[in-house]
């Protein structure tokens, strides 16, 4: 059968099962290389009084925090774009 995609929309290898994590937004269970990852640095404190706090040498503690998408929901709040139909589909060709 034909696939769309050269990795399939993963980007496994030749791992066999990963583990699946549950998207943010919907509850849905996708697999953790499927997933679409989105990362940010969160701080308690507001940015302005921030900039005025590290002015005067103060350590500001933050943290990670990731978040996994299912495609559908990546794609609904906009982190992965929807190509054009021409763009989807290349891939490597050979030189002869």
């Amino acid at each position: 059968m034909p696939f769309k995609r050269k990795s399939r929309g993963r980007s496994k290898g030749s791992k066999g099962s990963s583990t699946l994590v549950q998207c943010v937004n919907c509850g849905s269970m996708v697999p953790r290389d499927k997933a679409k990852k989105s990362t940010r640095r969160v701080s308690f404190v507001e940015p302005q009084l921030a900039k005025e706090l590290r002015q005067k040498g103060t350590f500001l503690a933050s943290w990670v925090d990731t978040k996994y998408y299912c495609i559908s929901c990546a794609v609904h709040r906009g982190i992965v774009k929807v190509r054009a139909e021409d763009e989807r589909h290349t891939r490597y060709r050979r030189r002869r």
